[in-house]
């Protein structure tokens, strides 16, 4: 019994003397040169490399693998598809363009059975003699002289001329221009035309026109059943020759030069 208790106090000084140890040598460790720790730890990494890069291997495989992305396409290849992405998606935007405007166009009862023919603008003429568009529609399209051309929603002409795959539209602001309107305060119709500074006017008026009226195309037979807006009264002022009588200045609905596309209205679609 007197032997186990002697061991057992000399194991408790040996732990205490182990325990000096450490805090000794961790103050050693402490005080050291910062060069004589790095050539330990070189030594430590030398000696002990093979375990620790079998470790750092293990931990890697661990990870989850990442396929490295390779490229499956030529870079020219690559814009090439690009492009045909880019016109894809502008042929989409205008197709909805285009969808927008016929669905606000037959919002109206009175275009049932109307066909409404959207058509690109080539070129335009635009001087003082000669105000006139071409559109990339035709004879194949169902074009026909004397049909009426919207803009924005508002008659800016009437075809003038047609071949198989284009067609000609005479501009209500051309000096020949003649056109069938009425005026919103008067229940009668009048001629408008057309002259050579790019506007349109409405002469021998009985009475002064309140400006910002609406002008509207009247309706003819076989081409237009419905009135359309043509523009607004922008100048009301007496005729030079008879001071009873009014002459108004009607500036179109809309901007007429600036047009990208236009349709056609076609009151008899074949078919």
């Amino acid at each position: 019994m007197r032997a186990t208790n002697m061991a057992r106090k000399r194991f408790r000084v040996s732990e205490r003397i182990l325990l000096s140890w450490f805090m000794l040598g961790g103050l050693i460790f402490l005080f050291t040169p910062q060069k004589l720790t790095n050539k330990f730890q070189f030594a430590f990494a030398r000696i002990f490399s093979w375990p620790l890069s079998l470790g750092r291997n293990i931990s890697l495989s661990a990870r989850v693998h990442q396929p490295v992305i390779k490229d499956v396409v030529s870079r020219r290849k690559y814009n090439r598809l690009q492009n045909y992405l880019a016109n894809v998606t502008e042929e989409l935007f205008q197709e909805r363009q285009r969808f927008e405007m016929l669905s606000g166009l037959r919002n109206r009862f009175v275009w049932e059975g109307v066909d409404f023919i959207l058509a690109d603008v080539i070129t335009a003429f635009i001087d003082g003699s000669q105000r006139e568009i071409i559109i990339n529609r035709g004879k194949i399209d169902g074009l026909t002289e004397g049909q009426f051309v919207l803009g924005d929603n508002s008659i800016i002409g009437k075809i003038s001329d047609v071949s198989s795959r284009s067609a000609r539209v005479k501009l209500i602001t051309d000096p020949t221009s003649k056109i069938a309107v009425r005026i919103a305060e008067l229940n009668v119709s009048r001629i408008m035309e057309g002259n050579s500074n790019n506007s349109v006017e409405v002469r021998l008026i009985k009475h002064k026109i309140r400006l910002g009226s609406n002008v509207y195309a009247d309706k003819e037979p076989g081409f237009l059943d419905a009135p359309m807006i043509v523009g607004r009264v922008s100048e009301c002022r007496r005729n030079d020759e008879i001071p009873l009588l009014w002459d108004i200045m009607v500036k179109p609905a809309c901007d007429i030069e600036t047009l990208n596309s236009v349709a056609v209205i076609i009151m008899n679609p074949r078919g």
